[in-house]
């Protein structure tokens, strides 16, 4: 029953380690050969219509969207802050 458990947890450790990477590396997944392109249905993305380039404008504004959210959380005035009171 050890080598059962013990097996899980190692199993369950890999998994959440490539589920961090993949994270932490921000990068669209991509198929290892093939995927929508081998089989003829890459113009089917409804973001990017099979355009690689779209692709990559389209994560660029979502980031770009991002940061102005987080800095326009930035510029807000936090009234019930005591600090700033003399």
């Amino acid at each position: 029953m050890t080598i059962y458990i013990l097996a899980f947890v190692v199993v369950a450790l890999v998994i959440t380690g490539m589920a961090l990477g993949a994270i932490v590396q921000n990068k669209p997944l991509k198929g290892s050969c093939g995927g929508l392109n081998n089989i003829g249905m890459k113009e089917n993305c409804d973001i990017c219509g099979g355009d690689d380039d779209e692709c990559e404008k389209e994560q660029e504004r979502q980031r770009q969207a991002a940061l102005n959210k987080t800095a326009a959380a930035d510029l807000a005035y936090d009234a019930t802050s005591k600090s700033d009171q003399k």
